[in-house]
């Protein structure tokens, strides 16, 4: 089942994600447009919100079934998206790869190449350099400036980043560079942990060979769900929305949360 929901068009054309998920409905899709009009708004971009998802879980298909099913869902949604009425973008469970098929379904309806369709494209067919680590980019510049505003300095901070995929990997690459000691991650298998400070580049490589965080040798495993607890002073949560809330709420101890 696919949706796309449009929730506001007053300052512009929609913007917003597409999602693959399991865990994808209406009423997800229906939260993340509004979310995206307040963020559009906000920071006075000439865009209104919208968001579309649909609920499969890519892990599960191959890249022939998974360019089938967006195929077929891009065609579905055609009239109600284009330039200047609802630019779709990846999100979880999806990618430039994805971005690039709708493009082109899209393309082939109308007859010419229409690159403005979608963004999170793949360079070669117009996509912005820099697209893939932005997110990462913004949250590490939110988290700088939020530790500043506390007075605490980068090198004296701990952090812990719940996910570790497109937007955590980035994150948490940005803050070791930074200077702030990772002392851990998780991503949906698991998590690891060392008090000392994660090496990122390595547990990149160890994602990379193996496609997950856990086994890796230089931190010891974690229950992905007590990583949200850990006494540090920066919690990033880069997966899905809702991981905090009023189970364990009273237990968060992180100081400032991006």
């Amino acid at each position: 089942t696919g949706y796309r929901v449009q929730h506001n068009f007053s300052r512009g054309p929609a913007k917003g994600g597409l999602r693959y998920s399991p865990a994808v409905d209406l009423d997800e899709v229906r939260a993340l447009a509004m979310w995206m009009t307040w963020k559009c708004s906000l920071l006075d971009l000439p865009y209104g919100g919208a968001k579309g998802g649909i609920t499969i879980d890519p892990r599960n298909y191959s890249a022939a079934e998974l360019g089938r099913v967006t195929r077929r869902y891009t065609s579905e949604i055609l009239p109600i998206i284009g330039p200047e009425r609802d630019i779709p973008a990846p999100d979880i469970g999806t990618d430039e790869r994805t971005m690039a098929w709708m493009m082109d379904t899209y393309s082939v309806n109308v007859g010419y190449t229409v690159p403005a369709v979608v963004t999170g494209k793949p360079v070669s067919v117009g996509g912005s350099l820099g697209r893939a680590s932005a997110t990462s980019k913004g949250v590490v510049a939110i988290a700088l400036a939020a530790l500043a505003h506390r007075g605490l300095a980068p090198a004296q901070t701990t952090a812990a980043v719940q996910a570790f995929g497109k937007v955590g990997a980035g994150a948490a690459l940005y803050l070791a560079e930074a200077g702030v000691k990772v002392t851990a991650v998780a991503d949906q298998y698991g998590a690891v942990h060392n008090g000392s400070g994660l090496d990122i580049p390595a547990l990149q490589g160890h994602v990379a060979a193996t496609g997950s965080v856990t086994g890796f040798a230089g931190a010891d495993p974690l229950e992905a769900a007590d990583l949200l607890e850990l006494d540090v002073d920066l919690l990033v949560p880069a997966a899905v929305e809702g991981v905090l809330n009023e189970s364990n709420a009273h237990r968060i101890k992180a100081g400032i949360i991006v």
